[in-house]
């Protein structure tokens, strides 16, 4: 508790920390609103995907265009910008009689301010802390996600059931704007961290950059596919426990919760790279017990075992930033992000295009074989590179 409380008392964590749970909450209470607007007005199991996932596919167009910005922005201004812009246009979302075209072009203009957003946030959580209290800030972070999730699902669920789903979306877009005014008013002015203007051309050179070095492109691919294709996973709990599948994500969402805890709280320094890929095997293991077809109490303690695993990325992030100069945290981490919640929901389609063909447990099963197989190609090439002599 001692180092929570340093923690909070670091300038500008708190209001850049309650920022960031606002955003969170207002996505997930507009998104449930905005799915269930979309399903009601289409009948359309596809179209209510969209309006939860489209924003993540979003990502990809905005990870090769807008990322060098995510350096070259004064911090304070651009996260209140983007949040007042994703008030706004949750707010055009709410309008009735809106054409579903129209729904999913202000889906993709939100997600591409979301691939620069993330790089921005926590790039200014990279200057706000020492680099040895930068774990902990983010396993706070990600605890906060886990937490406001829940909260904005039971919210939200309850506004619809109480107001109606127009009426939750507008209530995201009302967090949205109290999130631009805590970021306005509790953020100090920084200037950018690197000089000259964004462009789609610094964003290419400064990509391949990153991703040059092997070391760095095993951080970024141990950081998007692994996970990206446990969320796959989870995206089929629906079809294949529709009574009993919130049951399955609160339990997701407390594994990740004590995960994150532990590792960003508890985990010594010297065990934080031994640990990194056999932590990350843990995420997708437990799936493999969905081929028995297991009995429900089974099935929760596996789904929970399995998100705790979701701690394996503060530890890859450390080793990522750990490899990447200052003067480029932001657009590391805004490539990181980006490309994590890309595939997030390549995985979902993926996922959504086996079970069809097979079954939503056979599906798990296979995205959880490849993550496995992934994971340990990436552990394999560390090992070998770490104990290869050096010229």
């Amino acid at each position: 508790m001692p180092r929570y409380r340093a923690l909070l008392r670091t300038p500008e964590f708190t209001p850049l920390f309650l920022t960031g749970a606002a955003q969170i909450a207002a996505q997930t209470i507009a998104g449930l609103g905005l799915a269930t607007l979309v399903y009601r007005a289409t009948g359309s199991p596809l179209l209510s995907a969209l309006a939860l996932f489209g924003p993540s596919l979003a990502q990809l167009v905005g990870a090769t265009t807008l990322l060098s910005a995510a350096d070259r922005l004064p911090p304070r201004a651009a996260i209140s910008g983007i949040a007042l812009f994703f008030a706004l246009g949750t707010a055009v979302l709410a309008v009735p009689g809106l054409p579903v075209w129209a729904v999913l072009a202000v889906l993709f203009a939100e997600g591409l301010a979301a691939s620069l957003g993330g790089g921005v946030r926590y790039g200014l959580l990279n200057e706000i802390l020492a680099r040895e209290d930068f774990l902990l800030g983010r396993s706070v972070v990600n605890m906060s996600v886990g937490v406001c999730q829940i909260a904005g699902f039971a919210t939200g669920g309850a506004l619809i059931a109480l107001l109606s789903p127009r009426g939750a979306v507008l209530a995201g877009a009302a967090l949205y704007l109290a999130a631009a005014v805590l970021a306005r008013t509790g953020l100090g002015a920084r200037p950018p961290r690197a000089e000259g203007g964004p462009s789609v051309g610094e964003t290419w050179r400064t990509n391949r950059l990153l991703l040059a070095p092997p070391a760095r492109r095993r951080a970024y691919l141990a950081l998007w596919v692994p996970n990206g294709l446990v969320v796959g996973c989870e995206s089929l709990f629906v079809p294949y426990d529709p009574e009993r599948a919130g049951l399955l994500f609160a339990c997701g969402a407390l594994g990740m919760l004590v995960g994150d805890t532990v590792v960003g709280r508890f985990l010594p320094a010297r065990l934080r790279e031994p640990v990194r890929f056999p932590l990350q095997s843990l995420l997708a293991a437990p799936f493999l017990l969905f081929l028995l077809d297991p009995p429900l109490p089974l099935a929760l303690l596996a789904v929970t075992v399995s998100a705790s695993g979701y701690a394996a990325s503060l530890l890859h992030q450390e080793r990522l930033m750990a490899l990447v100069p200052d003067e480029l945290a932001g657009h590391a981490l805004a490539l990181h992000t980006a490309g994590m919640l890309a595939l997030q929901g390549v995985s979902a389609a993926l996922a959504g295009t086996i079970a069809p063909y097979t079954s939503p447990r056979t599906g798990m099963v296979l995205l959880a074989l490849g993550s496995l197989a992934v994971t340990f190609l990436l552990a394999r090439a560390e090992s070998v590179s770490t104990s290869a002599p050096s010229a």
